[in-house]
């Protein structure tokens, strides 16, 4: 079982199945690859009810500091280090982890635990005082900007961390502890506190995810990817979660931390590299990445770090996919035995499916196009509209029915309202795994990352075209064409076992059937999603209907509800996965009911 320090905190110990709403999803995946046999650093987890606690009274609950005190205590005999002390300082991250994935939308710090005294400790025990000062630096910078909400300070290289110190309290006004137990409890606040931020609360909102969850705090052992030549961090998918190609995916950054890889600020290297330098190391990742997908029956996301040349791993969880590699995959999981047919369904949702059929470049409008940048292809799709270089600005546009691309050096999770008010995402700076590219993925959007420093700077308030899928910005507004459904294999499939589940039949307008349905194109009420409801309800006796808002997924929830065998719509595979949708929402409901 895990171990519980009391009521608000506990340690993972690869044992027993804690609750992954109690814990958040970064403390069960830990949990789940610690139950597996990989090798995770040690870590403690503070629960999702003690954010709950603290958010409605602003103030840590009752008992919460005495648990975390004998958690650090267990920590530091699972480590043989010391938290705050030499010679073998013990540090920490500190990571936010809700119930259901959010990724990159709340706060973490690294190295937690770092002072002048430690830093001099951890000095002597590695026997490289650079690699000591880099993680103090490191910490100030992550404490300052996370906890204290300082302005990005400047830190001179040359100083001590003492200037740095004063830069901060310059920049905020508020000092570093040095007393790393009061650090981690201005850590602790600031991670709690980050659930109910503005990126939070807006992602929450998009993606319909309650606001009473809370998030929980995993307090881990530091692995360092900063160390040495042999040590680094990174990012593996366990298949392309841009294409859906069953090869494994991913980036390395040599000698550096996480933050390093999704901040964009740096480009990563393909796994080949990794492969070349430590090719057991490779080989090590690639059989836990398939353990993991053979788990949890699902693409996984995998964040590692390599600390003189041993591996460890951080957090799995299951991957944000662009459309066309979760249908590709869906599939592909089918014949491979993993999941049936149902579950496949359950995997593309009917949004994504409308991604996959909005229209796509022409060949002949790429022949004479202007290419104004062009990058690392991160997530499929077009975006046509203004370039502009602000997520506010995106944001402006968009509520005045203006189109928008946000360009920027590279994103962070403040630019979220931005990128969901775009119509696409192109950075200079930043990889695959990068913010802009996973969130991009996650919304469905068009991305382009990497274009290269100052690439975008020359475009901001022209009309370009984007094709995420090419990697490409283009002059004006391409052309575009319409995919069929059929032409496309996987989505051919996924329509014909839509059509053997779902509870309502899709019928194109050509089919002989659709003469006996309603024709709803001319009654305005009908086009409301709040009101084709009561318009479906009226009509008796019909078998199905056309026109309107009836194949959205409020209309498909309406025909059945009104009883309707049939609807007529252009495309099959939306509204069959909304109508699946549907119906496992009103079991569900029945199923609570009856309790």
């Amino acid at each position: 079982m895990t171990v519980a320090f009391g009521q608000w905190t506990l340690g993972l110990d690869g044992e027993g199945e804690p609750q992954r709403a109690l814990i958040g999803g970064k403390a069960w995946s830990l949990a789940r690859m610690q139950a597996l046999g990989l090798n995770a650093p040690p870590a403690f987890v503070v629960t999702t009810a003690a954010c709950r606690a603290y958010l409605a009274s602003g103030e840590p609950p009752a008992g919460l500091n005495d648990e975390i005190e004998a958690a650090i205590a267990w920590l530091e005999s699972k480590t043989g280090r010391r938290f705050g002390a030499g010679p073998r300082p013990l540090l920490v991250s500190v990571r936010s982890g809700a119930p259901v994935s959010m990724p990159g939308m709340m706060d973490t710090v690294l190295n937690l635990g770092v002072n002048d005294a430690t830093e001099a400790a951890l000095a002597a025990e590695c026997g490289d005082a650079a690699f000591a000062r880099n993680t103090h630096k490191r910490f100030l910078d992550l404490y300052a900007h996370i906890v204290l909400r300082a302005s990005a300070p400047d830190f001179d290289p040359a100083k001590e961390p003492a200037a740095w110190r004063d830069a901060i309290r310059a920049s905020c006004g508020s000092e570093v502890p040095a007393d790393p137990r009061e650090q981690l409890r201005g850590a602790l606040r600031a991670v709690f506190e980050s659930w109910n931020s503005r990126r939070a609360r807006r992602y929450r909102q998009h993606n319909h995810i309650p606001d009473d969850l809370g998030t929980a705090v995993t307090v881990q052992a530091m692995a360092f990817g900063n160390l040495d030549r042999r040590s680094g961090t990174g990012v593996l998918f366990s298949r392309n979660p841009s294409t859906g190609a069953p090869e494994p995916y991913g980036e390395y950054l040599p000698r550096a931390q996480g933050e390093d890889v999704v901040s964009g600020k740096f480009t990563p290297q393909p796994l080949s590299a990794l492969a070349a330098e430590m090719p057991k190391v490779h080989a090590e990742l690639l059989e836990a990445a398939r353990k993991l997908e053979r788990a949890s029956r699902d693409v996984q996301d995998v964040e590692f770090t390599i600390e003189r040349g041993r591996l460890y791993f951080l957090q799995a969880r299951v991957a944000k996919l662009a459309p066309q590699a979760a249908a590709r995959i869906a599939v592909a999981l089918v014949r491979e035995g993993l999941i049936d047919e149902k579950a496949a369904l359950r995997r593309l949702t009917p949004d994504q499916a409308r991604l996959l059929l909005s229209p796509r470049i022409c060949e002949a409008a790429l022949k004479n196009a202007e290419l104004l940048a062009a990058g690392e292809a991160a997530s499929p799709g077009v975006g046509i509209g203004v370039v502009v270089g602000d997520s506010d600005e995106a944001e402006r546009r968009a509520r005045a029915g203006e189109a928008g691309i946000l360009a920027r050096p590279t994103t962070s999770p403040d630019d979220l309202h931005g990128m969901i008010a775009a119509r696409a995402v192109v950075t200079e700076q930043g990889g695959s795994t990068s913010h802009a590219a996973v969130v991009g993925r996650a919304l469905g959007l068009a991305c382009v990352v990497g274009c290269g420093k100052g690439a975008l700077q020359s475009l901001a308030g022209r009309l370009v075209t984007v094709d995420g899928r090419a990697g490409k910005i283009y002059a004006g507004a391409l052309a575009v064409e319409t995919p069929d459904e059929n032409e496309d294999e996987a989505l051919a499939t996924l329509a014909a076992w839509a059509a053997k589940h779902a509870p309502l039949r899709v019928v194109a307008a050509s089919s002989p059937e659709a003469a006996d349905a309603v024709d709803l194109s001319t009654n305005e009420d009908a086009a409301d999603p709040d009101k084709i409801g009561a318009v479906l309800g009226r009509l008796q006796g019909a078998r199905g209907a056309r026109g309107g808002a009836v194949a959205s997924d409020q209309g498909v929830r309406a025909a059945l509800r009104a009883g309707l065998e049939f609807i007529v719509a252009e495309t099959v595979l939306p509204p069959l996965l909304a109508a699946i949708r549907a119906a496992d929402a009103a079991s569900l409901a029945e199923e609570v009911g009856g309790a």
